[in-house]
């Protein structure tokens, strides 16, 4: 009786927690009130364009007077755009990969032949996730590319990092659509 009894409970707990384990998941920061409905394919979502969905920019804080970008100066520097091509990243990864290794060797050659010039490196993110999140994993991938630009003989002082976490992405798109946002830019400083 005893061992009946325990294999009945075995198998009801198994039958209510089987269940649970297989139901996919909507992004992280995202409940069921987000409008978006109930749905099992969260692959190809697109969220109404009422409320934030954890993306807005409440709890941020606004950031101190000369710390950061300024029209097209970030502190006593002048930014310049689109000399170096950007470098793209995996589904929440910061790690860089073989095929994107040659722009920062790019990177590290234009510096090395401009000692005046720095390099800003901007981490940006999907709009999957939480603000807050995004934030933290783009600064992870800053980081990251100013990293290997270091172990190609730039000096640390020379390369600054800033996230931008998901606050340019474009929200609504699938996973694949939106790798363009995966990225972290390379600005020259002059």
């Amino acid at each position: 009786m005893y061992k009946t009894a325990r294999y009945f409970f075995t198998l009801l707990l198994v039958a209510i927690l089987l269940p649970a384990c297989t139901k996919k998941q909507l992004p992280s920061g995202y409940g069921t009130d987000t409008g978006m409905g109930s749905g099992a394919d969260y692959g190809d979502i697109v969220p109404s364009l009422e409320g934030d969905y954890g993306l807005g920019a409440e709890g941020l804080e606004a950031r101190a007077a000369g710390d950061g970008i300024n029209g097209n100066k970030y502190g006593d520097w002048d930014m310049v755009e689109g000399i170096l091509p950007s470098v793209y990243f995996g589904f929440d990864s910061s790690s860089i990969s073989a095929s994107e290794r040659a722009k920062l060797q790019q990177a590290a050659d234009y510096l090395m032949d401009n000692p005046a010039e720095a390099l800003l490196i901007e981490g940006h993110c999907d709009w999957y996730g939480t603000a807050e999140y995004n934030i933290a994993l783009g600064e992870r991938r800053a980081i990251s590319a100013k990293d290997y630009i270091t172990t190609l003989g730039i000096s640390p002082s020379r390369v600054n990092t800033l996230s931008k976490g998901s606050l340019e992405s474009t929200s609504g798109l699938s996973k694949e659509q939106s790798s363009q946002d995966r990225r972290a830019d390379l600005i020259i400083l002059k």
